[in-house]
């Protein structure tokens, strides 16, 4: 088998999900991708304290895999001129992807969903307001699987579009 082969059957820690087959430590750092997501829908019921500690895990995996990315493209046998440059754009790359795909984007996606359906619930119903945190809590957690795969594709739409194409040909990193 060919290194580029090995490396395209390689499982990424950081981007195979579950329904991939993934392995418990796969598992536990996809997790951490998505813990601002998880904290975003929990904001009504908990101090703003654990929201803010959800962003600071899923800013720790971001930085994580951006790292682990960098590692692995200077690792690919080829002339030393190219290597960091390749480094430096896996790392950028992927951690100007990750910050946008797994923090920034659900966040706010989360978090507007929510406020919505907080507000909505509370005009049109009359259920207590504990009730209607909770719904809320429960739709923003429905809501994460659905909204993860649309926004990593139009992110990299995004990139491709726009950042990507400043890369030099010989060093671009594989999509993320």
């Amino acid at each position: 088998m060919s290194e580029q082969q090995r490396q395209s059957t390689e499982r990424d820690l950081y981007r195979d999900t579950w329904g991939m087959n993934a392995r418990h430590s796969c598992q536990v750092l996809i997790v951490r991708g998505y813990a601002n997501e998880v904290g975003e829908a929990f904001r009504s019921l908990v101090p703003k304290a654990v929201v803010w500690l959800s962003y600071g895990v899923s800013s720790s995996y971001v930085l994580a895999d951006a790292i682990d990315k960098g590692k692995k493209a200077g690792e690919v046998p080829s002339p030393e001129a190219g290597r960091s440059t390749r480094m430096a754009l896996a790392v950028v790359d992927t951690f100007v992807w990750q910050s946008l795909a797994s923090v920034a984007i659900p966040g706010f996606t989360i978090n507007r969903l929510c406020a919505a359906s907080l507000y909505v619930l509370g005009t049109m119903t009359r259920w207590p307001l504990n009730v209607r945190k909770w719904t809320t809590t429960t739709l923003g957690l429905l809501a994460i699987p659905v909204i993860v795969h649309p926004i990593d594709r139009s992110v990299d739409f995004l990139l491709d579009s726009s950042l990507r194409k400043l890369y030099p040909s010989v060093g671009k990193p594989s999509t993320p």
